[in-house]
């Protein structure tokens, strides 16, 4: 973890991080108490709702507890490593309540994607983000 970050987990967490599953073939990592929030959430969500459960099934399902050691380094276990294809080269990428851990090849070829993508028109953006202004 680098060092900036560090300090605020501690005070925030403790250095108690949640590691998990993500889509987009990378992992999150949330702070403990924003896990919990995101968890009371998925929970709530329909279980006869195939998608609802598929990601209850997928986040709450891999989501494993992880503490910073003295060096703020965290130990992913194996299961979390092998699905994100992490090796010695890693890209940890903040998200404002969390982090997410991409294998640096993967993260620049979907990040070099990302950015030569077309623009789209307004009609792809949901609801949520018509008003959004950066």
């Amino acid at each position: 973890m680098p060092a900036k970050y560090r300090e605020r987990l501690a005070d925030q967490c403790e250095g108690e991080l949640v590691v998990t599953v993500d889509f987009d073939h990378c992992l999150l990592l949330y702070p403990l108490p924003e896990w919990e929030l995101i968890e009371a959430k998925l929970v709530k969500l329909p279980t006869l709702n195939k998608q609802a459960r598929r990601l209850q099934r997928l986040l709450i399902g891999h989501a494993t507890e992880v503490e910073l050691d003295s060096s703020g380094r965290i130990l992913i276990p194996t299961p979390l490593r092998e699905y994100a294809e992490l090796d010695k080269e890693v890209v940890l990428i903040g998200q404002g309540n969390k982090f997410e851990i991409w294998n640096e090849k993967f993260w620049n070829e979907r990040r070099n994607l990302w950015l030569s993508e077309q623009d789209g028109d307004d009609t792809d953006l949901p609801d949520q983000l018509g008003n959004l202004s950066l």
